[in-house]
């Protein structure tokens, strides 16, 4: 498909010439505004940031650790406010995110600009005052690093957007146990490698199914800009750097004989999953494993997640043999 260049001044410089009109706005509900937090992305950062929680040394209030983990998701939230935003022109090309809030006419750029920074703002300055300001800080400079570095510099210039940009949904961990502890902890660095080292061959995956879009888009997603081959090799590359990643836990001393045993198990699907993504390049075969990948990507890392909150949380962590944890 032909593109146009377009000015610079506007926050996409390559459009399609069969972009949609923009719609008419029409009145907003809450369910609109809630869309404009990315509620899936959202419920899977409150997920590993709970972890971070629980991994926590005990002796935290409830009421506190809740109030955390609530503030963790407004900011949330509002990262994926103030990326749809910035995104609406290309939302509103991209066949997959045209039914969102702003290019589907329910929300204006500049309501969704006022929701976001409002909910940035708040979110921070609370954990702040009712946890402690590293964890704030930590916070301010995930939602920051989400739309200043990853959707508004590194989404449109580099197809290594991703690498980098995965940094912004590797934090809640980290915001979690800071929240609680005032510290940054081994455990939470651990689960940030973990999170960060998941996300190309997470994303890529995606990318394989959606590589028209993003051409028609202007976003240079590795599949578009260097082809579907060299991002499945890159998806094995960083599929056994990721895998490796996830036995960190219990070299650091923090997981026991169940997430080993059950880390191995979903390691294993996980190496399946992406070999097949890398032998079925072509047709029905190759979208069918890609799809695959994807979901199962969302699943593994759940579960990896599950089987640390399962040891701390509830007191099924059992020491492996010979290796003194």
């Amino acid at each position: 498909m032909r593109h146009r260049l377009i000015s610079l001044g506007t926050p996409m410089s390559l459009v399609s010439d069969h972009t949609p009109p923009a719609p008419a706005i029409s009145m907003a509900t809450a369910g609109d505004y809630f869309a404009l937090m990315k509620p899936r992305v959202m419920s899977l950062v409150v997920f590993t940031a709970l972890v971070g929680i629980v991994l926590a040394p005990a002796g935290q209030h409830p009421l506190i650790a809740a109030v955390a983990l609530l503030l963790i998701a407004v900011g949330a939230g509002a990262s994926g406010a103030l990326n749809m935003w910035y995104d609406a022109d290309i939302d509103q090309v991209m066949v997959r995110t045209r039914g969102r809030p702003i290019p589907a006419g329910k929300i204006t750029r500049g309501e969704a600009f006022a929701f976001g920074i409002t909910l940035s703002v708040g979110a921070t300055l609370f954990l702040g005052l009712f946890t402690n300001w590293l964890a704030a800080g930590l916070l301010g400079f995930t939602i920051f690093f989400y739309v200043a570095i990853y959707t508004m510099w590194l989404k449109r210039k580099t197809e290594q957007n991703i690498v980098i940009g995965g940094a912004a949904g590797a934090f809640p961990p980290m915001v979690g146990y800071a929240a609680m502890t005032g510290t940054i902890s081994i455990e939470g660095i651990v689960l940030f490698i973990v999170i960060f080292m998941w996300t190309p061959p997470h994303f890529w995956a995606l990318a394989l199914l959606k590589e028209r879009d993003y051409g028609d888009a202007g976003v240079p997603m590795m599949p578009n800009a260097s082809g579907s081959n060299k991002t499945r090799q890159q998806i094995v590359i960083y599929t056994a750097i990721y895998l490796a990643t996830t036995f960190l836990p219990v070299i650091a001393g923090f997981a026991g004989l169940l997430y080993l045993v059950g880390n191995l198990v979903l390691s294993g699907l996980f190496g399946l999953a992406t070999w097949r993504v890398f032998q079925r390049r072509d047709g029905e075969a190759g979208e069918t494993a890609a799809k695959q990948l994807f979901a199962f990507s969302i699943l593994q890392l759940f579960l990896v997640f599950t089987l640390l909150l399962a040891e701390a949380g509830f007191g099924l962590r059992f020491a492996i043999p010979g290796f003194g944890t």
